[in-house]
């Protein structure tokens, strides 16, 4: 699991620096080697400069240049293909001895037929970066892409508390896991307009807080000639959406966290019903610093914004683990019962 998320994180490296669009084929196999010598250099440059994003976009570069970018976006993919090496290796071999119980089999097939999807998406993202007047991937497929990964990542996490969790640690409480199903569904939206503002790289849009642009209703927030592009393409509806679902979050999570503490529960389900409010109270804290530190982007350097925003990243991560751990701990129905 720890891999996914540092594959996660690597995917966010990718994005900030701009490097998603540096290698322009997907070769599952040959693509695991980056070019060693001066000329398969050159070749992959030349591959480069025929995409969008050299034309419009980094026309300026050298290959001293583009060595840097391609080598996150190869380190992105080679990770990906570590993961599926580290998974699929010592699989066949407890597959192989019969260590297995026959109920893990399946979750863990699934799991793998997940990660090779995942894979799949990412290209169909990055193809989506390759033709036109594009010099990003589209936003929508980045979403995907993201949002995917995280299901890879909380249905790996779910299938390891199943194997560590016992049973007696769990709490029946039927009126507690609703409203934590809808918290998690508003925060599924929130990712997704997470990866809306990263795609469209919107922070500099409204980079003030807490208004947007100095006013609580945004100019623009609604274009009639966009329509329903609106909520995908138009930036400050954007920025609105993406902040307002980060307040209802904060208050919702706040207050389901007073009603877990006048639950009873085991030592385990202590431990875990503390961390969403902290989580959500960082993870604000994280977005609006990423908001008032946008201005200070400079194009090729890491800076404090890209080390805000990969935070931010990263405790959006943690929160959503820490809703799927108490969605595993509290039970609709009482041990037992069927």
């Amino acid at each position: 699991m720890a891999m996914i998320v540092v594959q996660i994180l690597l995917g966010g490296i990718t994005r900030l620096t701009g490097s998603g669009l540096s290698i322009t084929e997907w070769n599952v196999v040959t693509g695991a080697l980056p070019p060693l010598s001066d000329g398969q250099w050159l070749i992959e440059f030349e591959k480069y400069k025929s995409t969008p994003q050299f034309r419009y976009l980094n026309f300026d570069f050298s290959i001293a240049d583009f060595k840097v970018i391609y080598f996150w976006e190869w380190f992105h993919r080679v990770w990906a293909r570590l993961i599926g090496i580290v998974f699929a290796i010592p699989f066949l071999f407890f597959w192989w001895r019969g260590y297995f119980k026959s109920h893990m089999v399946k979750p863990l097939l699934i799991l793998f037929l997940l990660g090779a999807l995942q894979g799949a998406i990412g290209w169909i993202m990055v193809a989506s970066g390759l033709t036109g007047d594009a010099i990003y991937v589209k936003p929508t497929r980045l979403a995907l892409h993201f949002i995917f990964a995280l299901g890879l990542l909380c249905y790996t996490f779910w299938f390891a508390l199943q194997l560590t969790v016992p049973a007696a640690d769990k709490v029946y409480n039927q009126y507690l896991q609703k409203p934590l199903r809808w918290i998690m569904a508003l925060l599924l939206l929130q990712l997704i307009y997470g990866a809306f503002m990263a795609g469209h790289k919107a922070a500099t849009a409204a980079p003030t807080w807490p208004t947007i642009n100095q006013e609580w209703i945004p100019t623009g927030l609604y274009k009639s000639s966009e329509g329903a592009l609106n909520w995908v393409d138009n930036l400050i509806f954007v920025h609105f959406m993406h902040r307002g679902l980060a307040y209802l979050l904060l208050a919702a999570i706040l207050f389901y966290t007073v009603q877990l503490y006048k639950q009873q529960g085991s030592p385990w389900f202590y431990h875990a019903r503390k961390w969403p409010a902290i989580l959500v109270l960082l993870q604000v804290v994280l977005g609006i610093l990423s908001v008032l530190t946008s201005t200070k982007i400079i194009p090729g350097q890491w800076g404090i914004f890209e080390w805000m925003a990969q935070l931010h990243q990263l405790v959006a991560m943690l929160l959503l683990l820490s809703l799927v751990q108490l969605l595993f701990l509290i039970s609709r129905k009482a041990l037992g019962t069927t």
